[in-house]
């Protein structure tokens, strides 16, 4: 019996030598790190990001766009109105609860006290629970992109989000400014347990060891966040060895990152438009389509790209990117400075006025850059432009309270579709519904409202497309905003780490699947 034990334990201890050997850390730096452990708090890249890493989606997109069964292991239409989701089963949450339909339920219908998700979900009539381990979600009308919105579905725990906090307040309050339960408490099916979280300093996330899917290939145990605001300072990390891995790369890098044969560069094309939105509430002058036309007139944004950018970005004259269903060819980029000039006189404001302009400087690749050559080039049409830029971690707090004239916005559709620019950037905004939730100029077009609420339903894909263009003609024609370009997602990392294999159009990194060899 003795000797029985004995052999027992010596095969316990090679097994855990074995594990221990096999086991990979990740020291990961970004310019910024998730503002909070709660995966509806706000609809942002960052906490996208981070939802993948701590929690699972019911449904996920692959590489070549095609989507890939997570929670959700198999989906069919009911009817016009109603998709059915069969749940994996045997899943569990990281604070030990069973994952069931329940907490579909829970997750589906606290988006609608999420400030940012809420409009993202104004065509559903709501999700109904057929068994513990099946779900119909159902909309209100026929909806084209009912499983591109499975995407965004990242099932939390009802239990362990369920009841009150040590303040009284319920833990399932969805907070975007002050404490909450969910801000500091998090508990996903994820690959990956939070294990320490100092706010923009530090972040420890552990591999959790009841993970349902087997078949990952990721052998990354631990990953430690590092934010590093500094682009030259993030970069000198990499190259030091002092982290393995690092997005987004500033293209003035580009090149120094190739010469070295010790890490490797990885660029992705995305769909990510970067914009200024001219506020109608706080300028009157931008009430006049003629100003606002003369300030993308004024705007060079081919030239941008070009130095600034250094040829990493497309410039563009309207949201869709080329390949989506929106995009209009016939809308370029319009840098003329004499027309521009022209349209100010027409609007009487040939001796231009001031304005206030903030942007973030750790958000968007070179957003500082980008904001400080517009203030340049909206001088040379008279416009005085007091820039204040700021870290990403104050800068959406500002950006919502709408604290300056002209703010900067990048955007990537949550749907990979047209639609969802508009959506958020375009339609008047509206508190109840959350539609034009990130709408900072205000503009507000009925006509684009309709259209866009149309093209939700439309399931003829020829007639949506038409819909989806005519959006962007209109939003051209009145400079609804000042459109820069479409952004490239850049990565970079030691030759050991399988980059390739984990990045995608929508900057998502699954970091469950990253294998260190």
């Amino acid at each position: 019996m003795r000797k029985l034990f004995v052999f027992c334990l010596a095969i316990v201890v090679l097994f855990s030598l074995g594990t221990l050997a096999n086991a990979k850390v990740l020291k990961l730096a970004l310019d910024a790190g998730p503002v909070s452990q709660d995966p509806q708090v706000q609809l942002s890249g960052g906490m996208l990001q981070y939802s993948h890493w701590a929690f699972d989606p019911l449904v996920r997109y692959r590489q070549d766009m095609s989507f890939e069964p997570r929670l959700a292991e198999r989906w069919e239409r009911v009817d016009d109105l109603t998709m059915r989701f069969f749940l994996r089963k045997g899943v569990k949450f990281h604070s030990g609860n069973a994952f069931t339909a329940k907490d579909v339920k829970f997750t589906f219908e606290r988006f609608y006290k999420s400030e940012d998700f809420k409009g993202l979900f104004t065509p559903f009539e709501g999700c109904h629970i057929v068994d513990d381990h099946t779900v119909d979600i159902k909309t209100q009308k026929p909806y084209a992109l009912l499983i591109n919105m499975a995407t965004y579905i990242f099932p939390m725990d009802s239990q362990f989000y369920t009841g009150t906090d040590d303040t009284g307040q319920p833990k399932d309050a969805v907070v975007k400014i002050g404490p909450s339960f969910a801000l500091k408490n998090s508990s996903g099916t994820g690959p990956y347990k939070v294990t320490y979280w100092e706010q923009g300093a530090k972040y420890v996330f552990e591999r959790f060891a009841d993970y349902w899917d087997k078949n990952s290939p990721g052998n990354v145990s631990k990953i430690i966040l590092t934010p590093i605001k500094e682009d030259a300072t993030r970069v000198a990390a990499l190259l030091s060895g002092d982290v393995d891995f690092i997005t987004p790369v500033p293209p003035q890098d580009f090149q120094r990152i190739r010469k070295d044969k010790n890490v490797k560069l990885v660029t992705f094309p995305g769909g990510r438009i970067i914009t200024f939105q001219l506020n109608q509430n706080r300028r009157p002058e931008f009430k006049d389509v003629r100003v606002r036309q003369a300030i993308v007139y004024a705007v060079n944004n081919v030239g941008i790209a070009k130095k600034i950018m250094k040829g990493t970005a497309t410039p563009a004259g309207q949201q869709s990117p080329k390949g989506y269903m929106g995009h209009n060819p016939a809308l370029e980029p319009r840098y003329d400075l004499k027309k521009a000039k022209a349209l100010m006189k027409q609007a009487g404001l040939e001796s231009g006025f001031e304005c206030t302009m903030i942007a973030p400087n750790n958000r968007y690749v070179n957003d500082e850059k980008i904001a400080e050559a517009t203030v340049s080039m909206l001088a040379k049409i008279n416009i005085k432009v007091n820039l204040k830029t700021m870290p990403k971690a104050q800068y959406w707090d500002e950006f919502d309270a709408q604290v300056a004239d002209i703010q900067m916005i990048g955007w990537h559709s949550d749907t990979e579709d047209s639609g969802n620019f508009t959506e958020f950037l375009g339609m008047c905004p509206n508190k109840e519904t959350g539609y034009g939730q990130y709408n900072s100029g205000n503009y507000c077009n009925p006509k684009i409202d309709e259209m866009t609420m149309a093209a939700q339903s439309e399931t003829d894909l020829k007639k949506r497309a038409e819909i989806l263009q005519t959006i962007e003609k209109i939003l051209y024609d009145e400079a609804a905003f000042v459109p820069f370009h479409w952004q490239n997602h850049s990565y970079a990392g030691k030759n050991n780490v399988m980059i390739n294999r984990i990045v995608n159009t929508m900057n998502f990194p699954y970091l469950g699947d990253l294998v260190i060899k």
